[in-house]
């Protein structure tokens, strides 16, 4: 989805390749926060919420694995790649040891990061394959997310960028519970109360789009999703 802007945060003390790195990852559509040693990064994990965290293992203050390690006491599920110029495989063990995902060994390709982050966070946001899909057949609807397009048979309905997102993944979902706070993550990049607010007001008007096809029914779960339901 192209307003999707994952949050990274990198810990890196090197200046010149953090800024480098950072900038790489910003022209890739990430969302980059980048701090200068462990106990800085630690406390501006503290204050924000990530989607991934890239960690330079041997830092000032605090070494990556600390960083790890203390980022797992507090969250179990947010990835962790370390950056490393070590590539012993006692170092790498005890990397995974402390939590990470994926572990890199300076010099490395930022193609095969990058490739490594999509990787990463498609799977812990939920992505599945079936979402690269692009049309969707909804009751008697014809819905084009590339073109976001909502076609009946006599008219064609455009729709805005966030509601072509918010159906595609109700499509993918279909019959079945979209997690209000997926839907959050993926779509606004945050799941507070005010983007909560702008998402209901989205699902309502997907439901006027769909109002001529009875069998259509888009359903809210108080507090845990949406359903697009579609008797067949």
């Amino acid at each position: 989805m192209q307003t999707i802007k994952a949050k990274i945060l990198l810990v890196e003390d090197d200046i010149n390749f953090g800024n480098v790195l950072k900038n790489y990852l910003e022209l890739n559509s990430y969302d980059v926060t980048l701090t200068r040693d462990g106990v800085a990064g630690l406390e501006t994990f503290g204050t924000k919420s990530f989607d991934l965290c890239i960690l330079d293992v041997m830092m000032p203050k605090l070494d990556g694995f600390s960083v790890a390690t203390q980022i797992r006491e507090v969250d179990k599920k947010v990835p962790i790649i370390f950056l490393t110029a070590k590539g012993m495989k006692e170092d790498m063990l005890k990397g995974y040891k402390a939590g990470a995902d994926d572990y890199l060994t300076k010099p490395f390709d930022t193609d095969v990061l990058l490739h490594k982050i999509n990787v990463i966070l498609r799977r812990s946001m939920g992505i599945t394959e079936m979402e690269d899909q692009t049309n969707f057949k909804i009751g008697l609807y014809q819905f084009d997310y590339k073109y976001r397009k909502i076609f009946d048979g006599e008219e064609t309905i455009s729709i805005s960028p966030k509601e072509a997102d918010l159906l595609r993944l109700l499509c993918t979902h279909k019959n079945d519970l979209l997690p209000r706070q997926k839907a959050l993550k993926l779509i606004w990049g945050d799941d507070n109360y005010f983007n909560g607010r702008s998402m209901d007001v989205f699902v309502t008007r997907l439901r006027k789009y769909l109002k001529k096809d009875p069998s259509i029914e888009i359903v809210t779960l108080h507090g845990k999703g949406v359903r697009l339901l579609i008797a067949e």
